[in-house]
């Protein structure tokens, strides 16, 4: 196992390196499979933190560049040390981009979607991906589209 396919995966998926080390010596270094590994994972990590409360996180809001439409979205986290972290603040302004993007006014409906920067992922599979990263439960809240008619 190269020291650069533990970057490279680490960069590719966002995972922790020992995980990343893990991962590709349970796929004996094939990078996708390694990737498979660290998503299972990640939804066993995810599934065994969301009875975990939600007392801290963010507002954000996105606002299309033709000013017609926008979003808000709330996002709760465990501690405010992971709602202050600039990775976090970025997930939430990217879900508050996909509703925009998308129209749907459900959290429910939001989670089964394909996300808009990369089709192959789900929200859902994108949160399951951040509460893995950051070790802590984390939920959208709540969504709202707004549009000029």
């Amino acid at each position: 196992m190269k020291i650069d396919d533990i970057k490279k995966l680490r960069e590719e998926t966002g995972a922790g390196i020992a995980d990343c080390k893990e991962a590709l010596k349970e796929s004996n270094g094939d990078m996708a499979k390694a990737k498979g590994w660290l998503k299972q994972r990640g939804v066993m990590i995810a599934s065994n933190k969301t009875s975990r409360p939600t007392g801290a996180g963010i507002v954000d809001t996105y606002i299309h560049h033709t000013l017609n439409s926008g979003a808000t979205v709330v996002m709760g986290t465990e501690t405010d040390f992971v709602a202050r972290n600039p990775e976090f603040k970025e997930f939430a302004h990217d879900i508050a981009q996909q509703v925009t993007a998308s129209g749907t006014q459900q959290v429910e409906n939001l989670l089964k979607e394909p996300w808009i920067k990369d089709d192959t992922k789900s929200i859902g599979d994108l949160l399951n991906e951040k509460i893995a990263k950051f070790g802590e439960n984390i939920t959208i809240q709540e969504v709202k589209r707004f549009e000029v008619k």
